[in-house]
């Protein structure tokens, strides 16, 4: 009963909150009104805020220094929840922009506001249309010196091991010669598993770690880079000590 009422409660607020921030949003991306970037700085942030708040959910952050300075980069992260969408989304100390299924465009409300803010919709079942996608992103992080998030498995992992990881980041990464940032979630499974609509609060905790660097690589090194990344990936969400960037001062796995 508690967290069918806690479900409830999240419903209530998120729909509230998702009118008022796309509003707030939609109107000054479309009126190019002069607090337009912090809109959609702040907006996403507050939205994202308030479902974690009223789910329930508290987020526990470790390795933010790895983001410190802020620079383009591409995110890559597990996925088990769309509370992984809110702790980062809602918490994230950069300028970030998410690469999402085509079909989010179509929410109502939350769609328009989405694309508003420049994040980028991706057809997964279209491979041209998909790698047309990733050149905007790319295009963006090289005007707006944005973080791109990913979710390279591609869906939410319905029982917490993690999916194949797609290699469409890490051409993105080799092609602008950016770093990959590797994160790992965890206890969001145990909060909102894939298919369910229910929510239980409590904890959980995103850990991110060292950059993994791509200099001197080119796009025939996409396996490699891809295989490091989900390693590190792994590693994170497994409690293991954060990696340093320094493998000669990392603890081994």
């Amino acid at each position: 009963m508690i967290r069918l009422l806690n479900s409830l409660r999240l419903y209530v607020v998120g729909l509230a909150s998702t009118v008022f921030y796309a509003i707030r949003i939609v109107g000054a991306t479309t009126f190019k009104t002069r607090n337009m970037e912090r809109i959609c700085w702040t907006g996403p942030r507050g939205w994202c805020r308030s479902l974690l708040r009223a789910g329930g959910v508290t987020v526990e952050w470790e390795g933010l220094e790895h983001l410190d300075p802020p620079r383009p980069a591409v995110l890559v992260s597990n996925h088990e929840s769309w509370y992984d969408v809110f702790a980062l989304g809602g918490h994230l100390p950069v300028d970030y922009r998410f690469v999402g299924k085509k079909e989010l465009v179509k929410i109502p409300f939350f769609g328009p506001a989405w694309l508003a803010c420049g994040n980028i919709p991706i057809d997964r079942s279209n491979r041209t249309a998909a790698f047309e996608s990733l050149r905007m992103a790319g295009e963006k992080i090289r005007r707006e010196k944005a973080v791109v998030i990913m979710f390279p498995e591609g869906t939410r992992s319905a029982d917490g091991e993690m999916l194949p990881f797609k290699k469409g980041a890490f051409v993105l990464a080799l092609d602008l010669g950016v770093p990959v940032i590797p994160v790992g979630v965890v206890g969001s499974r145990e909060l909102m598993p894939k298919g369910s609509f229910l929510v239980r609060p409590g904890r959980m905790t995103v850990r991110i770690g060292a950059p993994i660097e791509v200099d001197g690589m080119t796009v025939d090194d996409r396996g490699l880079l891809l295989e490091r990344a989900r390693a590190e990936v792994e590693r994170l969400r497994s409690g293991l000590p954060i990696s340093s960037g320094d493998p000669d001062n990392d603890i081994e796995s």
